[in-house]
């Protein structure tokens, strides 16, 4: 019984996220709140680690600021969290990118085998095997011809 109570609750703080996964560079849309004042702060960086399931997802997203290496822990499903973008999906052979906080420079920004996308939380985007497929149709133009004549005068 209580586990059915816990589980109803769970669902409605669940948000629509798009699946990322460790290695995606992504940009977080960040809700921040100076005094009277709310406004939205992007924050584009690797993801190099992500914990637990459900509610309690968490990602781990590294970015270099200025040369000094800045990451960012926040709840999958936080309210802070407006939007998260995918900008590019990086494949990896590992689960935790720690070691990318050993590297400097353009090393640090390096994922193997980068495909270049972008998705987005707001927009559902069909797997790969329900390919959407629009259908064009084509209306026959007909085409008139206008004659022109040029007057000469002599």
């Amino acid at each position: 019984m209580d586990k059915n109570i816990l589980k109803n609750i769970e669902e409605g703080q669940l948000q629509n996220r798009p699946d990322v996964m460790v290695g995606d560079t992504v940009k977080l849309h960040i809700k921040i709140k100076e005094g009277n004042k709310e406004r939205t702060q992007i924050f584009e960086g690797v993801v190099i680690s992500m914990k637990g399931a459900g509610v309690d997802a968490s990602i781990t997203v590294r970015k270099i600021s200025y040369g000094i290496g800045v990451e960012k822990i926040l709840p999958m499903h936080s309210p802070v969290l407006q939007k998260i973008e995918i900008v590019k999906r990086g494949t990896v052979r590992r689960a935790k990118l720690y070691f990318l906080r050993d590297r400097i420079g353009k090393r640090a920004l390096k994922v193997n085998k980068i495909k270049s996308i972008y998705l987005t939380d707001e927009v559902a985007v069909p797997e790969v095997g329900e390919a959407a497929e629009e259908v064009v149709t084509e209306v026959p133009v007909e085409e008139s011809v206008e004659v022109v004549e040029e007057k000469t005068e002599a």
